[in-house]
């Protein structure tokens, strides 16, 4: 699979929707994830990220105005001991309550479908990261309707051990913008990561659709002692 500009990727996109993307510093360093929403409705423009303890969650910027909040207010990010779990929706809770309970990843993830938000059935993506004494590697998620088909869901896992130097995956929750929206297809794109956490920042949300963008998340954990470095960039300020 080749290296796609990430960049260049998302300026051609106007609707990609929610991204995950996971990877290793080009230095080796750090173990990365970056998340970012976006939204089409007033509803889902609404939004901010807050930080809650060790992870973030989604907050309306306008209790006032402030719709459904079903599938757009959740914790997109929660750390459970050594793991970080990365999601676009309350299937973080589901991961960090079962993988707690010793179940892995894909078993947590096979209690879960896509979003019931007809007729779009917008996939839930999700990753999991694991720094452990040195070692890192992680995996990525999504679950998705049979082509627009709610009678059947269909899960794919992609795991990633011994990650190499400055490469990442990125999955995002539709193809392109459209009515209804698309689901993504194929495998997680493979991108460059750099070893900046402010450059992949800027870069990331510079790159979004102006329109349609809404927050962004990225962190930086050092392999070897675990801490963290954070950044969260809202549009609503």
């Amino acid at each position: 699979m080749k290296i796609i500009d990430l960049s260049q990727e998302l300026k051609e996109n106007t609707y990609p929707g929610r991204g995950i993307i996971v990877g290793k510093s080009q230095d080796g360093k750090s173990a990365v994830c970056a998340y970012f929403i976006m939204g089409r409705s007033a509803n889902s423009r609404n939004r901010v990220f807050v930080e809650d303890g060790n992870g973030i969650r989604t907050k309306a910027f306008d209790e006032s105005k402030l719709e459904d909040p079903s599938l757009i207010i959740y914790a997109p990010v929660r750390v459970l001991g050594n793991k970080t779990i990365v999601t676009n929706g309350d299937q973080t809770d589901t991961i960090y309550e079962l993988m707690n309970k010793q179940m892995t990843f894909e078993q947590a993830l096979r209690t879960r479908e896509f979003e019931p938000d007809s007729p779009n059935y917008t996939p839930r993506i999700s990753s999991v990261m694991k720094v452990s004494d040195g070692d890192y590697n992680y995996a990525i998620s999504i679950l998705k309707s049979a082509d627009g088909d709610p009678s059947s869901c269909q899960r794919y896992s992609f795991a990633y051990s011994n990650p190499i130097n400055g490469i990442g995956h990125f999955i995002h929750t539709y193809k392109c913008d459209g009515n209804p929206l698309p689901s993504f297809e194929g495998e997680p794109k493979k991108v460059e990561i750099p070893n900046c956490i402010d450059e992949f920042s800027k870069m990331i949300w510079e790159s979004l659709n102006e329109d349609n963008k809404v927050s962004l998340f990225v962190r930086y954990i050092d392999i070897k002692s675990g801490k963290t470095e954070s950044r969260i960039i809202n549009k609503n300020v």
